[in-house]
């Protein structure tokens, strides 16, 4: 681990602490004075042809755009000039209802457009002169009559649109912090997709801090959080390096162009309401923290792989059922509180859609059915108070798997740990400790065949005798929720079962198809800075799935 300090970004012990604990957010006329402008499409994504519905409201008269490819090279795409705009108001609660806005500008997508990420800069003169911008993304999805031929050999990355919509923090509320309830304190179980993204969403600096530490934490250290103080310094969302396309899913779809791959994008709607779309391909990529999942999609990626499909899922935290209303406007996870408020439960509807849990009984569909792994048996590391000082690669237990081939791992080495690929949430297993090799076992459901390829340490809560738990930022409300979800109570005998866990990578077969689990959130930091290790493996299963010769 580099030796190195707390970063300072100006601000006071008080500031430190609002910019954990406090809850602050985007919202239509923060910037007062300056002006602003804000931006959402009608749809996270869209293919060829299809017209483009832009909602804009703005202190400005006009407004310019630059539509830009991201991808393995920025690619200048479009400009659209002097468009009109004005202010549109918003209702109160913006995150739940939607804003509302009137239409803007319009626009048919060409056919000769690729399927990538779009990013549009909005740029306007402000109130007092000086230049207003704002950013928007949408996803161009392939043809989808493309025949079957057409996609041989290439990757489809599913963006985690679920997640992103999540951790949206722009009104005020989302599924973490929000302005509900009486007190407008509550997290929002209901978050709309008609609302601008947060700021830090589409593009960020490059010394925007990712959330595992990347300092040594000095002794008897209380937890310290550099994302968030950076977030809270510079004007970004709290929740920019959560979730989004700036901080995970842009980054392996440029690796991945620049590195030679052909690979197209989707949205989780796709699979949901479009499951034809996989059609044709050999192998589907999630990315990063990729956190919630309708019944649907799992419906759709289960089929791909009982068919002859693979999944090379470099992601963590695979949690919640969402359900998706008004023709996938409208997100709703009840999480922590759905057995109390989500009305499936009281209403007679079918209790498996519940918005809980994966490992909920009553929902009888664990998630290491679908991808070998689970959020509540792993979860975090590498941050804050839970193994700071921990192993920031995953350890490899056993090298001589294929995955592995071309790197010189030895048993017991550490994989990525240079990077700090371990983390900041990681999904994991019950495991059992046989001649010194994990295998599957203990209460968890899990798929036949399945091979745990390495193990590491992680933590529910911020577990320290010396720390007091006001200076810490999780408590230990997410371990008492697993202890109640696996265990039927919250009781501290049963937080000790589920308060220590662990992140993996796995291999198993499906059907006619396969799966390949690196069980991390941060696998990603491996190709941001090169480590040449973790690129190997990338390539080495990317390259089996798409049934290429390795070199």
């Amino acid at each position: 681990m580099p030796k190195a300090t707390f970063p300072d970004f100006g601000l006071t012990e008080a500031q430190r602490r609002e910019a954990v604990l406090g809850h602050y957010y985007e919202y239509p006329g923060m910037d007062g004075a300056k002006g602003e402008i804000w931006c959402y499409s009608d749809r996270f994504s869209y293919f060829p042809g299809d017209e483009v519905t832009l909602f804009i409201s703005s202190t400005a008269q006009t407004c310019d755009i630059d539509i830009i490819r991201d991808g393995g090279t920025e690619t200048h795409i479009d400009a659209i000039k002097d468009i009109v705009t004005i202010w549109q108001d918003s209702p109160d609660q913006v995150s739940v209802e939607g804003c509302g806005w009137q239409p803007t500008h319009r626009f048919t997508i060409p056919a000769g457009w690729t399927s990538g990420a779009y990013r549009l800069t909005l740029r306007a003169t402000g109130k007092d002169g000086a230049p207003i911008t704002s950013h928007h993304l949408f996803i161009l999805c392939p043809k989808i009559e493309a025949g079957p031929g057409d996609r041989k050999g290439r990757l489809l990355q599913i963006a985690a649109t679920g997640t992103w919509t999540a951790y949206n923090t722009w009104g005020g509320s989302n599924h973490y912090q929000g302005i509900t309830g009486e007190n407008r304190d509550k997290y929002a179980t209901r978050v709309s997709t008609q609302r601008p993204w947060w700021r830090g969403f589409a593009v960020l600096p490059s010394d925007a801090p990712r959330v595992p530490l990347e300092i040594e934490t000095p002794p008897a250290t209380a937890p310290r959080y550099p994302h968030m103080e950076w977030a809270y310094a510079t004007g970004h969302s709290k929740k920019y390096a959560s979730s989004g396309w700036a901080s995970y899913d842009s980054r392996f779809f440029r690796w991945a162009e620049r590195s030679g791959y052909a690979i197209d994008l989707i949205s989780q709607h796709e699979l949901h309401f479009r499951p034809e779309i996989l059609e044709g391909y050999d192998c589907i990529v999630c990315v990063g923290h990729d956190e919630y999942w309708t019944w649907e999609m799992r419906d759709t990626v289960d089929a791909f792989l009982e068919r002859g499909g693979h999944a090379a899922r470099f992601a963590g935290n695979f949690m919640w059922q969402t359900r998706l209303e008004d023709e996938g406007r409208t997100q709703v996870c009840y999480k922590y509180r759905a057995r109390a408020e989500d009305p499936i439960y009281s209403n007679g509807g079918d209790v498996t859609r519940a918005t809980n849990s994966w490992e909920a009984a009553e929902i009888g569909r664990p998630g290491a059915l679908t991808f070998g792994l689970n959020a509540t048996r792993g979860l975090y590391a590498g941050w804050g108070g839970c193994a700071p000082r921990g192993v920031r690669g995953f350890p490899v237990y056993r090298p001589a798997h294929w995955a592995f081939a071309g790197t010189g791992l030895y048993y017991g080495d550490l994989l990525g740990g240079d990077a700090h690929v371990f983390g900041y949430e990681v999904d994991g297993l019950d495991y059992v400790i046989r001649n010194g090799l994990p295998e599957p076992g203990g209460e968890d459901a899990y798929p036949e065949g399945l091979e745990i390829l390495a193990l590491g340490m992680t933590s529910l809560v911020e577990e320290s005798a010396d720390i007091a738990i006001e200076d810490q930022f999780l408590t230990d409300e997410d371990g008492r929720f697993v202890a109640e979800t696996l265990y039927g109570s919250r009781s501290d005998e049963n937080l000790e079962k589920v308060k220590r866990g662990c992140g993996m990578i796995v291999n198993f077969p499906k059907g006619k198809g396969e799966v390949f689990h690196v069980g991390s959130t941060e696998w990603i930091a491996g190709l941001i800075k090169e480590d040449a290790m973790v690129e190997r493996v990338t390539r080495n299963i990317l390259d089996r799935y798409l049934a290429k010769s390795t070199s």
